[in-house]
């Protein structure tokens, strides 16, 4: 238990990636975590589309958008793009509204099963979802809610105390700081206001 406590702890978001790619075997096996996140009602609307194909990735990266808070610090430096990318998809003929909570539960099984694999991954929203559309050929019954950039880390972020800003910063080293609120500020026991004394 406390190895699954301290991986969740060590995960941060990665936007610097080696060049070396991910093996198509694994990209399977993490579209799998997320099949098997839970899903309201079982209705499993949900599909993965798997990037690996370098032209096909350059096609999906000129749809993403990254890191507003320090832009274009926090785009992939050139070479250091992600070397993957697996889009979450949403099949409207079985559910157009409240899928929502299926893809956070899918997306994180997904980026926890990469990070035991060695592997970063920045989770994406901020798309040109007609572009993709159009560059993955995705038919119009699916929505598309976001992407999964994914490739072996080459940056490590760092967490930060929050100190008034949730926003991330870059120092002098290129090292990336990302604020997080105390366990104590956003923890209440049996009714709101009353928190938990060490």
């Amino acid at each position: 238990m406390e190895d699954f406590f301290t991986l969740i702890k060590n995960r941060r978001t990665i936007r610097q990636f080696q060049p070396e790619e991910i093996p198509t075997n694994i990209l399977l096996e993490l579209a799998d975590l997320g099949r098997l996140a839970p899903s309201a009602s079982n209705l499993q609307p949900l599909e993965f589309l798997l990037v690996n194909d370098q032209t096909v990735r350059q096609k999906v990266f000129a749809g993403l958008r990254w890191a507003a808070y320090i832009n274009p610090a926090g785009n992939p430096k050139p070479g250091q793009e992600p070397t993957a990318y697996i889009v979450i998809l949403v099949n409207t003929e079985i559910r157009k509204e409240g899928y929502q909570h299926d893809v956070g539960a899918s997306a994180e099984n997904i980026i926890l099963g990469a990070f035991t694999q060695g592997i970063g991954s920045c989770w994406l929203i901020s798309i040109d979802r007609d572009r993709l559309r159009n560059a993955l050929d995705i038919p119009e019954k699916y929505l598309i809610d976001s992407v999964l950039a994914l490739g072996y880390p080459a940056e490590k972020p760092v967490i930060e105390d929050f100190k008034g800003s949730v926003k991330y910063w870059k120092d002098e080293t290129e090292v990336l700081h990302v604020p997080k609120r105390k366990l104590e500020e956003v923890v209440h026991l049996n009714r709101y206001g009353q928190r938990i004394k060490n």
